[in-house]
């Protein structure tokens, strides 16, 4: 057993031994990759229920004892839903078991473990392309996200009441797309859930990040709430990128850090209007700097995440049968 799984331990079964009254809800925040996550470093915004689990990827509901609970998230162009939610494991490395991860993993690999996984339980949100072939789209960004991205977790409290509340919120709305990158986009989508469970707390950066949500912009927020209020249960963890064919992953930036950060936006913005670009580094400096690997040291992987569910589940068990 790993110091991190007996560091948690105890934890859990102080957790588990009052199932009906605790839950968590963790902001997944991951790092920006590939061609777009040069355009906009700015990272993808998911949030983890530990409690709520799904009937379909679209229709919510609490988990049973023995489930892990999802991962959910605003999309663009899946068909044409605003949110979808995905069960913890597939979402990280798209299988339905920790064991079955592979320690690296390539291109062809991922592409394969995604591909089984839509087969099985996505075709009516990811149908078949021609000649049943598998179908292009960002259906990809659904399962294995920890084959692309290095991932940060900040985990809060919640109760039992207020997942029903999201539960109810959800289901009964209108699950149709209206995603837009700067006003509506995956971290706006965020912030709505975790304002369901902490009213008032993640707000706007309107100075450094020109009024856009981000995903830095929420756990800055989340961090500074449980600097000020200790006796709510708080914990942050990092999800190392899985190794393999792919590039690592890049730092996440919020806006003004973006500019200042990027060569190809500052450096012509400094040649052209140098006021400008100063002024950008000011607020920058001012507002805009958080160092997420600094507030998350503690690493999770497949093995430490497989054991803890395992604990978690067996504890469950036990209380149940009142022993």
């Amino acid at each position: 057993m790993t110091p991190l799984v007996r560091l948690w331990l105890p934890l859990l079964f102080s957790l588990s031994s009052v199932p009906a009254l605790w839950a968590d809800a963790t902001l997944f925040v991951q790092e920006p990759y590939g061609f777009f996550g040069g355009v906009n470093p700015t990272g993808h915004a998911s949030v983890y229920l530990s409690r709520v689990c799904a009937d379909s990827p679209v229709v919510l509901r609490h988990c049973d004892r023995s489930e892990l609970g999802i991962v959910i998230s605003r999309y663009r162009k899946i068909s044409g839903y605003d949110w979808i939610a995905i069960p913890l494991a597939p979402y990280l490395y798209a299988v339905e078991d920790f064991d079955r991860v592979p320690d690296e993993a390539n291109s062809e690999t991922v592409a394969a473990l995604r591909e089984e996984y839509r087969r099985r339980h996505l075709r009516d949100i990811v149908p078949d392309g021609p000649n049943g072939r598998t179908p292009a789209g960002s259906w990809v960004e659904l399962l294995g996200a920890a084959y692309n991205r290095k991932i940060y977790g900040f985990r809060i409290q919640t109760t039992e009441a207020q997942d029903d509340h999201l539960i109810s919120v959800l289901n009964s709305g209108r699950n149709k797309s209206h995603f837009n990158l700067f006003f509506n986009n995956c971290a706006d989508f965020s912030r709505r859930i975790l304002s369901i469970y902490y009213p008032g707390v993640i707000r706007r950066n309107y100075v450094s990040d020109a009024a856009i949500t981000t995903p830095l912009q929420i756990a800055r927020c989340l961090t500074s709430h449980a600097q000020h209020h200790p006796e709510r249960p708080f914990s942050t963890f990092f999800l190392p990128q899985i190794p393999g064919s792919r590039s690592p992953s890049r730092r996440v930036q919020g806006v003004s850090g973006g500019f200042i950060k990027s060569k190809k936006y500052i450096l012509p913005l400094a040649a052209l209007h140098p006021w400008v670009a100063g002024a950008i580094l000011a607020v920058y400096v001012v507002h805009g700097r958080f160092n997420l690997a600094q507030h998350a040291e503690t690493q999770f992987g497949p093995l430490e995440l497989s054991a803890i569910h395992d604990s978690a589940a067996s504890m469950r068990d036990e209380v149940a049968q009142g022993r």
